[in-house]
């Protein structure tokens, strides 16, 4: 599942993880009605933008993600340098299967990081 806000960032990512034979669902601009597709769908792994316009964050979003499956791998991708410090603090993602890229990320990065959290 893929949460980001930039509809040409989301398009990209959607169209390569789908030409490397990924079955990506439920593609998001945004989060505010996520929590009943969370709820709908299971998927292998989130991949998050960290900064979501509306109302939830991406921290919020995982934070979600997590009290629904607490072993669902998350990758978060994110632009703002100080973002991984914030979410490596956080103790709700304390020993949970989670990965922080920084943008501009590089597609094979993106992955490298989701075989990682699958194979975790």
């Amino acid at each position: 599942m893929i949460i980001e806000d930039e509809e040409d960032i989301l398009t990209l990512y959607n169209d390569y993880l789908s030409s490397k034979g990924y079955d990506v669902i439920a593609p998001y601009t945004g989060a505010n009605n996520i929590k009943t597709d969370i709820e709908r769908h299971s998927a292998d792994v989130y991949l998050i933008d960290s900064r979501l316009p509306g109302k939830k964050s991406g921290t919020e979003v995982a934070t979600e993600i997590l009290d629904a499956n607490p072993s669902a791998p998350i990758l978060f991708i994110t632009a703002d340098q100080s973002q991984p410090q914030r979410i490596e603090k956080n103790p709700t993602f304390h020993d949970k299967n989670i990965d922080i890229l920084l943008k501009p990320v590089k597609l094979n990065e993106i992955e490298h990081s989701i075989l990682n959290l699958m194979n975790n």
